[in-house]
C-alpha cells in the first residue's frame, strides 16, 4: 500500500496536524513537534498527546507511518564542541517528543562540517549523536535525509549515508529518507527510466530497502547536479511528473510515508489525488 501525505502545519498544537492532513485527503503526514526555528520548547502536555492520538485514530492515520521532522537549527556534524553539545541535546529531545506521541520515526538532515573538519570526522560525529539519542529512547527510528550537497552539508551521496549507518554499528533503528529534489540536485538522474533504476539499485546495494524510512516528493527548480536545494511543485520543475508517477506505481516503495514538501500547499490535495491515481494504475 502507498501512503501519500504532506508536511502539514501543527500551528495551535500538534493535535491540529492530523486534521490538516485529513483536509487534503492524505494517508499520512509530516509535522514539526515543536517550533522548528527555536532550540527549546515546553514539554508536550498529556492532553495534547492524547488529542493528537485521538485525531489520528479518527482519521485513520497509523502512528508508525507518520514522519515528523526535527528542527532546522540542529547540526549533528557541528565541529565546535559546545555547539555540538547543544545540537545533541536538542536532537535527543526531539526523539523523546516523538516517543511521547507514540511515533516511530524522526526525519532529520545529517548536518554540516562547516569546512572545519574532514568529511569522515563529520560523519562520525553525526553517528555518535544518533547512537546516543537511540540509547535514550525506545521505538523511534532515526531517519537520515539525503541532502542536495549545498554548501558544506554532508549526506548528498548514498555512500555517505551508508558510512553513517556503518558508524552506528548497523543499528536497525537507523533508516534513510530519500528526497527526490535533493537526489537530483546531488547528481542522481531520477528523471530517466535508466537513471531511476540505477539510483535504486545503488540504494539497495549500499543501504538496503529495509532501511528506507520514507520519501520526500519534491520537484526541483534547479537542474541535475546543481547542488541547489530548491523545491518546486510536482510537474513544475526540472524533474517533471513522470518520475513521481513512476514512484507512485513502484511496488518496491510501498508501506513507507511518502511526503510532499512542495511550496504551494493549495496544490497538495490535487497532487495527492494524482499520485493515488498513478498508484492504482501501477
Amino acid at each position: 500500500m502507498k501512503y501519500f501525505g504532506a508536511h502539514v502545519s501543527a500551528a495551535g498544537g500538534v493535535a491540529n496536524a492530523p486534521l490538516n492532513a485529513a483536509a487534503i485527503n492524505a494517508d499520512t503526514f509530516a509535522l514539526f513537534t515543536k517550533n522548528q526555528r527555536q532550540w527549546s520548547a515546553p514539554p508536550l502536555k498529556k492532553s495534547d498527546i492524547e488529542q493528537f492520538q485521538v485525531n489520528c485514530r479518527q482519521h485513520n492515520f497509523a502512528l508508525d507511518m507518520i514522519l515528523p521532522h526535527d528542527s532546522y537549527l540542529i547540526n549533528l556534524g557541528q565541529p565546535d564542541d559546545t555547539k555540538a553539545a547543544a545540537a545533541h541535546a536538542a536532537f535527543t529531545e526531539e526523539m523523546k517528543r516523538c516517543e511521547a506521541l507514540g511515533l516511530a520515526r524522526l526525519n532529520f538532515h545529517p548536518g554540516s562540517h562547516l569546512k572545519l573538519i574532514s568529511m569522515d570526522d563529520c560523519l562520525r560525529r553525526i553517528a555518535e549523536d544518533i547512537k546516543s539519542a537511540l540509547s535514550a529512547t525506545q521505538g523511534v527510528s532515526a531517519v537520515i535525509e539525503n541532502t542536495a550537497g549545498q554548501g558544506s552539508n554532508v549526506g548528498f551521496e548514498l555512500e555517505q549515508l551508508a558510512r553513517i549507518i556503518e558508524f552506528c554499528n548497523g543499528n536497525e533503528r537507523v533508516k534513510v529518507c530519500i528526497d527526490t529534489c535533493h537526489a537530483y540536485a546531488a547528481g542522481y538522474d531520477l528523471k530517466t527510466p535508466e537513471g531511476y533504476k540505477n539510483f535504486w539499485q545503488q540504494f539497495a546495494d549500499l543501504i538496503g530497502f529495509d532501511r528506507l524510512g520514507g520519501i520526500h516528493l519534491n520537484d526541483a527548480k534547479a537542474p541535475l547536479g546543481s547542488k541547489l536545494d530548491r523545491h518546486d511543485s510536482l510537474g513544475s520543475g526540472t524533474l517533471g511528473w513522470e518520475v513521481f508517477e513512476r514512484i507512485a506505481a513502484d511496488p518496491a516503495l510501498d508501506n513507507i510515508p511518502i511526503i510532499l514538501e512542495t511550496p504551494q500547499p493549495e496544490l497538495w490535495a490535487g497532487e495527492i489525488a494524482r499520485l493515488k491515481a498513478a498508484a492504482q494504475k501501477g
